[in-house]
């Protein structure tokens, strides 16, 4: 009865919740279903169950309701100001009477002719006196204008290799740049030892006006199944190379064709070269002005101009043949080993004023004066498509040694320079058979010499020491202005070549398979006063 009472007061107060349901179902039951049956206090029973009915689910889902919120309209307005309107006069004073007059004056002035013609005539040979005294007076010899900065020294530019080569340890036998002076080309091959004829070699290229250049690794890696001897560059197409083998043929490459650069080749046939090719150059078809003709020499003695076609193919146009026997006032040089008499030919080099002319070195130390107009047959030799000529016209006073390069000058038609296995280079004029001036430059073997193309006096040579020494005969005919060493360890530097549309650039190759190019300073480069009159000078010099 108190639980019940205890209901009721819940309800009366006015409760909620679970506990108020139960205390009003309880409360409507009679009071004997609250009591245990009186049979037994603690009977079984089955008591009703009371259920709490969930007052969550009869509340109201919850609403959702979106409103928006926005600025009122916004209205511009726009003006133009402008400035207001203006007008221009102009105002001039009038000329007054007396300025009027002066002008008139002047522009009616009497002019004495005749007082001036007697002026002139009267002083004339006082002022052509003083203009022939400045004109012979060096006063001002040696002056120079600096349009541009002055360099005062040689220093490397770039050092530029080939992995593959120096892997193999393969030197740098020749050099040249193309026709815009920007890439620079180099051969590697073997010229002390090794098997030459089975050996892999290479021409590379690198590009000097090249963003990123990369000095370790060429833009242009041709494989070569022999060594390369010699190259050079097409005088006007920049992408051709021709270069010469130790097997004996003469290749043309296009690098502008980076899968497949050969495009023509001699092939081993009975007019190729049966001895190493040591030069090769282009010359200017007589025919045809605007098509090249290639040249080969080799130390088989022959000299051969070969001509392309469409299949790909060098065919020889014109040769000529060096013997002993046809070399002039019977200089007999030593015959070769079993019992050949052919002269080897190493180097060549085309006069700059006859292109008729040029100078080979060879074997025995001499120099030879050639010329392709000769029409004298040489020794009747078998194997030739075409008739050889003998061209040598005149023999120089020998070296000590084999003649490994030869340069005619670019200023002068008479004088040309020769370096040996001596170490001495010869200043030769070409009417004299005695050199004009003889210098002793190395030690050991002298590899490369090289006018300057813009300096009448300059000269490079390469020497087997390691050195690049630069001469000017305007200082000194003795001793170089300048020596550079290229390599370490005495490394032979084997080959030098000037860049024509650079001259500031000088190109060097050694033994250690390295191309390094260097910058020349500002006096080597830029032609002082008279000294094309000291080059003559030097040219008209008579030696006993």
């Amino acid at each position: 009865l108190a639980w019940e009472d205890g209901g009721s007061r819940e309800a009366d107060e006015g409760r909620s919740g679970p506990g108020l349901q139960a205390s009003v179902l309880l409360e409507s039951r009679p009071a004997s279903a609250c009591l245990p049956p009186a049979a037994g206090m603690f009977g079984d029973s089955a008591a009703r169950g009371a259920d709490a009915e969930s007052l969550w689910r009869r509340d109201p889902g919850t609403r959702c309701e979106a409103k928006s919120c926005q600025t009122g309209e916004i209205s511009t307005v726009e003006a133009a100001v402008q400035s207001h309107s203006s007008r221009d006069a102009g105002m001039q004073t009038d000329q007054s009477e007396e300025t009027i007059q002066n002008l008139n004056l002047q522009k009616e002035a009497p002019v004495d002719y005749a007082g001036l013609l007697s002026f002139l005539q009267g002083v004339e040979d006082v002022v052509i006196k003083e203009l022939n005294k400045n004109w012979r007076s060096h006063a001002f010899d040696g002056y120079e204008v600096n349009w541009v900065d002055q360099n005062e020294t040689v220093f490397c530019l770039h050092s530029l290799s080939c992995p593959e080569a120096q892997d193999q340890k393969l030197q740098v036998t020749s050099i040249s740049w193309n026709a815009t002076g920007s890439v620079v080309a180099c051969s590697y091959g073997r010229l002390d030892d090794g098997d030459w004829s089975t050996e892999k070699s290479y021409v590379c290229t690198w590009n000097l006006d090249r963003r990123g250049l990369n000095p370790k690794r060429p833009d242009l890696v041709v494989d070569v199944p022999s060594s390369v001897m010699c190259l050079a560059f097409h005088p006007s197409q920049p992408s051709l190379i021709v270069g010469g083998l130790y097997s004996g043929e003469v290749l043309i490459w296009d690098t502008s064709r980076i899968e497949d650069p050969l495009i023509w080749r001699t092939g081993m046939t009975d007019d190729t070269h049966t001895d190493p090719v040591y030069q090769v150059d282009w010359l200017q078809d007589s025919k045809h002005s605007h098509h090249f003709q290639i040249l080969s020499v080799s130390t088989d003695g022959k000299i051969l101009v070969w001509r392309t076609q469409r299949d790909g193919q060098l065919t020889l146009v014109e040769g000529f043949a060096l013997v002993a026997q046809q070399i002039p006032w019977s200089m007999k040089l030593k015959k070769r080993t079993r019992g050949e008499t052919a002269v080897g030919v190493t180097s060549l080099s085309f006069s700059c004023f006859d292109p008729s002319v040029f100078i080979i070195g060879v074997e025995g130390g001499y120099s030879l004066k050639c010329s392709t107009a000769v029409e004298t047959a040489a020794v009747p030799r078998t194997g030739s498509s075409v008739p050889l000529k003998a061209p040598a016209e005149f023999a120089f006073s020998p070296h000590g040694g084999p003649v490994y390069c030869v340069s005619c000058s670019p200023f002068h038609r008479n004088l040309f320079l020769s370096g040996g296995t001596d170490g001495h280079v010869h200043l030769h004029s070409m009417l004299q058979a005695q050199p004009l001036t003889s210098l002793q430059l190395s030690k050991k073997y002298l590899f490369s010499v090289r006018w300057s193309p813009v300096r009448p006096l300059v000269f490079a040579a390469a020497t087997g020491e390691g050195e690049v020494q630069l001469f000017d005969f305007g200082k000194s005919s003795q001793k170089p202005a300048v020596s550079v060493k290229q390599a370490s360890a005495q490394t032979p530097v084997y080959c030098i070549e000037f860049n024509f549309k650079q001259p500031q650039l000088l190109a060097a190759g050694d033994a250690s398979g390295m191309l390094k190019i260097w910058q020349l300073s500002s006096d080597f480069i830029q032609q002082g006063p008279r000294e094309m009159n000291h080059l003559e000078q030097l040219a008209n010099e008579v030696t006993d």
